[in-house]
C-alpha cells in the first residue's frame, strides 16, 4: 500500500473526512482531520484495507476510536455497492454527480487521481460545513430498485444490436445490387441467388442472420416476461407494478413508456416540487449572461436521459392522441407555424407534462380533459384544473 503525505489545512473538528478515487485497479484515498491531511492507495475493491486505512488516519490524527466518518466518491462505473458497504459499516457516505465537481476553467490545468481525490476532499468539507451547493449527491436506489431497471435497459441494447445486424445484411447485398428483406426468410432469400452472391459474402450474411435470430429470441423472451409481470395478478398490489398500469390508463403512454417511468422516475426517486421534477430530467434552462450579454443555451440535457427520450415521444404522442387536454390546446395556439417553433415547444410540453405525469403517478391528480383508454376514470383518482388549463 502506497502512502502519501500532504500538507493542508482543515476546521478542528472530530471528524474523519474521506474522498475515494476510483479506477479499475487502484483506489485513492484521501483524507482529513484536525487540520492534518493524508492521502493513501488502496488495490480497487479491498474494502478491508480501506477500514484499516480510516482507524490508522484516525491514530494518526488524534481522532477517537469512535470518530464519525464522511466519505464520498463520484458516481461511475462502479455503481452503489460501495456506498452501501460504506453504509453499513457506519460510514456517512455521499454519492457525488461528477459533473458537480468544480475545476480549473484554464484551457490546460494538471490533472492526476492525487489532486482530483484533493479537490473532492475539499468540496466534502465544505459540503458537510453547510454548502449545499458545493456538491450534488447522486439519489441511491436500493438493490431491488436498481435491479427493476435492467430489464428496460437490456431491451433497449437488444433493440440497438438488432438494427445492426439488420442495417448489416442489408448492406451486404447492397454491394452487388441486390435488396434484402430481413425477416423469416432470409436464408430463403440468399439460397434463391445461388451463385451470383459471391461464397465469403454468402457465408457471412448466414452468420449474421443466426446474431440476428439470436438477439431476436432473447428481446421476444424479454417482451413477454415484461408483458407478464405487468398483467400478474399476484403483482397488481406492488406500488411499482401499480404504478405502471396507472399510466397505462391515459391514452398515448403504453406499457413501454410507463415502465420506464416508473423504473427509472417516479418508482423511487422523491421530488419536493415540480423544479426537481423538470431538473432530474434534464429540461431545465441554461440560461448564459454577462454584463449585457445574455444568451440562452437550451435546456440542460443533465438529467435521466432514457426518461428525457420517452417523454419527447409521448408529448408528440400527446397531441395526436390527447389533442382536445390544455396541454394539447396550449400547444397549437402558442407554437402553431414554423417546423423550429414546433420543435421548441415539443420541449416545453414535455416540461409540462412530465410534471403533470409525476402529480398523477403521486397524488392521483390529473389535468381537466385528459382521456383515458377504457373511457372511465380509474378508482382513487382526482381530476383538477391545471394552470395550464386555467
Amino acid at each position: 500500500m502506497c502512502q502519501t503525505t500532504l500538507q493542508g489545512k482543515d476546521s478542528e473538528s472530530e471528524v474523519l473526512f474521506a474522498a475515494l478515487e476510483l479506477s479499475a485497479k487502484t483506489w485513492k484515498v484521501a483524507m482529513s482531520g484536525r487540520g492534518r491531511t493524508r492521502q493513501i492507495t488502496i488495490a480497487s475493491g479491498e474494502l478491508p484495507a480501506l477500514w484499516e486505512a480510516f482507524a490508522k488516519a484516525k491514530e494518526r490524527f488524534g481522532l477517537d476510536r469512535d470518530a464519525p466518518v464522511v466519505s464520498c466518491y463520484e458516481a461511475g462505473r462502479d455503481g452503489f455497492w460501495i456506498h452501501r458497504e460504506l453504509e453499513q459499516g457506519g460510514v456517512q457516505n455521499v454519492v457525488v454527480d461528477a459533473a458537480s465537481i468544480e475545476v480549473d476553467r484554464r484551457k490546460r490545468r494538471a490533472k492526476t487521481d492525487r489532486l482530483d481525490a484533493g479537490r473532492l476532499l475539499a468540496q466534502l468539507q465544505r459540503f458537510h460545513g453547510g454548502e449545499r451547493r458545493a456538491l450534488r449527491a447522486v439519489a441511491v436506489p436500493s438493490v431491488e430498485q436498481e435491479d427493476a431497471r435492467r430489464a428496460h435497459r437490456e431491451l433497449g441494447r437488444l433493440r440497438k444490436e438488432r438494427t445492426s445486424h439488420s442495417n448489416r445484411m442489408r448492406s451486404l447485398f447492397t454491394l452487388h445490387g441486390y435488396r434484402l428483406v430481413v425477416g423469416v426468410h432470409v436464408c430463403e432469400q440468399v439460397q434463391a441467388l445461388g451463385g451470383r452472391l459471391p461464397v465469403h459474402l454468402r457465408a457471412e450474411v448466414l452468420r449474421e442472420y443466426e446474431r440476428w435470430q439470436l438477439v431476436q429470441k432473447q428481446i421476444l423472451e424479454l417482451e413477454a416476461q415484461q408483458r407478464h409481470e405487468v398483467a400478474a395478478k399476484e403483482k397488481a398490489s406492488e406500488p411499482r407494478i401499480k404504478a405502471i398500469r396507472q399510466l397505462m390508463e391515459l391514452r398515448g403512454i403504453g406499457e413501454t413508456s410507463a415502465r420506464v417511468f416508473v423504473d427509472e422516475f417516479f418508482g423511487w426517486r422523491q421530488f419536493a416540487n415540480r423544479r426537481q421534477v423538470a431538473a432530474a430530467a434534464g429540461l431545465t434552462p441554461t440560461p448564459y449572461a454577462s454584463g449585457s450579454m445574455e444568451r440562452e443555451q437550451g435546456i440542460s440535457k443533465a438529467g435521466n436521459k432514457r426518461v428525457r427520450a420517452v417523454l419527447l415521444e409521448i408529448a408528440w404522442g400527446w397531441l395526436r392522441y390527447q389533442p382536445d387536454s390544455p396541454l394539447s390546446r396550449w400547444f397549437v395556439e402558442r407554437f402553431t407555424g414554423s417546423g423550429r417553433m414546433r420543435r421548441i415547444g415539443i420541449v416545453a410540453l414535455a416540461r409540462r407534462l412530465l410534471i403533470d405525469l409525476w402529480r398523477y403517478v403521486r397524488d392521483g391528480v390529473i389535468p381537466a380533459g385528459v382521456k383515458f383508454k377504457t373511457g372511465i376514470v380509474p378508482e382513487g383518482v382526482t381530476v383538477r384544473m391545471t394552470a395550464a388549463a386555467a
